[in-house]
Formats: C-alpha cells, structure tokens, sequence
C-alpha cells in the first residue's frame, strides 16, 4: 500500500524545480523522493486547490507565487487527487484511487476496516470498492465489472499496510518541510502547515518564518 498523487506534467512551470514526471500517472509519496519529486507533489497539491476565491475567502494576490499558493493557503477544506494504491505482488493486480477519491480521506480506510462499511472510491466507467466480509477485505478494482480482478487480504494485514501508508506520509511531510524552507522560504510555516492538514497529520515542528 502506497500514497500517491495523481500527477499531470507539469508544461511550463517555473515557480520550483519540478521533476519530469509522465501526465496521469502516480507519484508515491514516501521519505525517497527526490527534491525534485517534492517539487513536484507540492506543486501538484497546490495546483489542486488553484481555484479562484469567492465568499469570504481574500482575493486572489497579484505576484505569481502568492497567486498560486492561495488556495492551498486559504481554503478551509483542501483537496489531493490520488489516495491509497494497493498491489498484490503475487497476482499484480492493482487497486487504485478512483475518480471520487482524494488523499486527504485516506483515514477512511481506518473507519472501514473497523465498522466494515462499503468504502467506493468512483463510479461508472471505473469504480473502486472496498467491502468487508468478516475478517477478509476484497478490494475490487472495478466495480463496474463482473469479472473484475480483485485482492483479498484480512483485516489485519490491512492495519499494517495502513499503519505503512501513514509512515509514509510522515516521511514525505518531513522532506517537504524540508524542502520548502529552501525553496518556499517566505511561506514555510504556512505551506507546511496546509501539507499536514491536506495529510490529515500533525505539523511537524519547525522554524518560525523571520
């Protein structure tokens, strides 16, 4: 089980170095990245959130970087295309996010593996679904289909493979902190405060911002 991003090329961004990353596929989140690859995730976490304010949200800035910063930094619930990928090494079968799906529920694999309630990620053409018959969890990688590939694992394994996930992402917001305090240095404190609550984590602790 990996966090990853749904990630776009990024053509003519020059805010940040960025790595050279194939449009539509995913980008794994862990403590490995590249600084590049780092770049690369909080650009596409930002751009994600790039919407133009309205209610009571403050305009838009003029200078291009607090432009493209001000969703991430203002709005009250952020948004991460991508999610939870989990492949079964001895079938490679993979289940990935679904169109419906977004990095910031990723705790919703904790509610599901407790209460067992159906957990959907998508819907028609593609539609991912996890559900839960006593102690084995079927990932079905398109509900849509009769004869979908699947992966079943117990529930127990799912903990672990969440608790993974979980370091993971810890790991990424590390580096990211990292990284924006040098290369981010006027917004820092304020981009990776919104990266944590993008993760649904604790910030971790940094220097304040002079």
């Amino acid at each position: 089980m990996q966090p990853v991003l749904e990630i776009y090329a990024p053509e003519g961004f020059d805010l940040w170095p960025v790595a050279e990353i194939k449009s539509f596929g995913f980008l794994p989140l862990s403590g490995e990245l590249s600084p590049a690859e780092v770049g690369t995730a909080v650009m596409r976490i930002a751009s994600c959130n790039d919407i133009d304010p309205d209610g009571d949200r403050p305009p838009r800035p003029a200078a291009a970087l607090d432009s493209f910063l001000h969703g991430l930094l203002t709005f009250d619930n952020l948004f991460a295309a991508g999610g939870l990928r989990v492949t079964d090494n001895s079938t490679g079968v993979t289940f990935l996010p679904g169109c419906c799906d977004g990095l910031e529920d990723w705790r919703d694999w904790h509610q599901f593996v407790d209460d067992g309630s159906l957990l959907g990620f998508g819907h028609d053409p593609v539609s991912p679904v996890a559900d839960r018959f006593g102690d084995t969890v079927r990932l079905t990688v398109n509900g849509e289909q009769s004869d979908s590939p699947v992966i079943e694992l117990c529930a127990t394994e799912l903990r672990h493979l969440l608790a993974g996930a979980e370091r993971d992402l810890s790991d990424f917001l590390t580096l990211a902190t990292d990284w924006s305090s040098r290369h981010l240095p006027g917004h820092c404190a304020s981009v990776t405060a919104a990266l944590a609550r993008v993760l649904d984590l604790p910030p971790p602790a940094i220097t304040p911002e002079p």
